[in-house]
């Protein structure tokens, strides 16, 4: 089979590099690098020009189709408004307003009507005669009558349980009866009850 021999010109030779030193003995060339770090900054020197000239145009394009500015399009700093004062009125016209959106919806004046209607509604069971099952006859008594029945029949006694014996050191545990019954009326409600009490009075 024919063979052929490709030899490297005469004249490409490999540079003979001398690494008895342990270092590169030639300096970097910088040229290129202060050439691209002065290209870079003309590049963003440009953009920036251009980004500024170009909101420019933007602004007062916007400027001639929204007219001079007015009382009503001043801005504001709302932080020196404080903490507006609640007002019932105001809340039941937002409620009202917000009864045309679909569910779920936002809560007004921090749920606080939320949670006086949910009381009216509990209110409503607890002091009032309802049905429980009307085809059985179970109807929900007031919880005052209620009341009553249990303190002139009693509850009933449970069976006794009978308990291993204590162990040396161990003592039998106590169960106090709470303070409260955990159910107490919001500030909310309390003002409002306040100020239905203050308008009966007037009239």
């Amino acid at each position: 089979m024919p063979t052929h021999n490709h030899q490297e010109p005469e004249d490409h030779k490999p540079e003979e590099v001398d690494a008895s030193a342990g270092y590169e003995r030639s300096d970097v060339r910088t040229t290129g690098i202060v050439v691209f770090l002065t290209a870079m900054m003309i590049f963003v020197v440009v953009t920036a020009i251009l980004a500024y000239g170009i909101g420019k145009v933007i602004n007062a394009r916007m400027a001639r189709e929204d007219g001079p500015n007015s009382k009503w399009t001043q801005t504001v700093d709302v932080r020196q408004l404080g903490n507006l004062p609640s007002n019932p009125e105001l809340q039941h016209k937002v409620a009202e307003l917000t009864q045309q959106f679909p569910t779920p919806r936002l809560q007004t004046d921090d749920g606080m009507q939320d949670l006086s209607d949910l009381h009216a509604r509990e209110d409503l069971l607890l002091d009032n005669y309802t049905w429980v099952d009307r085809s059985q006859g179970k109807v929900r008594i007031p919880i005052e009558r209620a009341m009553e029945l249990i303190a002139a029949r009693g509850l009933p006694v449970a069976p006794a349980v009978e308990h291993a014996p204590l162990l040396t050191g161990d003592t039998a545990p106590t169960v106090t009866a709470p303070l409260t019954s955990g159910f107490a009326r919001t500030g909310y409600e309390q003002e409002q009850a306040q100020a239905q009490a203050a308008e009966a009075k007037r009239q």
